[in-house]
């Protein structure tokens, strides 16, 4: 099983140069996942890659930002911000980046709709709209 995990692009282009090496969310997996596929947001609109995860912090968001901020490629304000009024929050530590050799676009999936924070993603969507990369 795999996550699709909606990111704007800037982080996107951080992820990618490696500055940005923690993916935040307010809520996380249940299930067991293998990779995240990266959906870089509007108006990039597409699937770019995938990432495996190296760990997951699940801490008060002070805690994760002590121990994350050099590697969050983004400011504590806009970190205090997304988890503003939160006792707990997560971080997923981006392992190993597998960008798509052609990143594919949202009108080209079917019956795609792009999550607010993630979804699950079978094989069954893998190979359906990502069989090429």
């Amino acid at each position: 099983m795999k996550a699709l995990l909606s990111i704007k692009p800037e982080f996107v282009d951080k992820i990618i140069s490696g500055e940005k090496k923690y993916e935040y969310r307010k809520r996380i997996f249940k299930q067991k996942i293998e990779s995240v596929v990266i959906y870089c947001t509007m108006p990039v609109g597409k699937i770019i890659g995938e990432f495996t995860i190296d760990k997951i912090i699940n801490d008060t968001p002070l805690n994760i930002w002590s121990e994350t901020k050099n590697e969050s490629g983004i400011g504590f304000d806009y970190f205090s911000d997304y988890f503003k009024d939160k006792d707990q929050g997560y971080a997923m530590k981006i392992d190993k980046l597998n960008l798509y050799e052609k990143a594919v676009s949202r009108d080209s999936l079917s019956n795609f709709t792009a999550p607010q924070s993630f979804k699950y993603v079978d094989d069954d969507f893998m190979e359906e709209n990502l069989s090429s990369n």
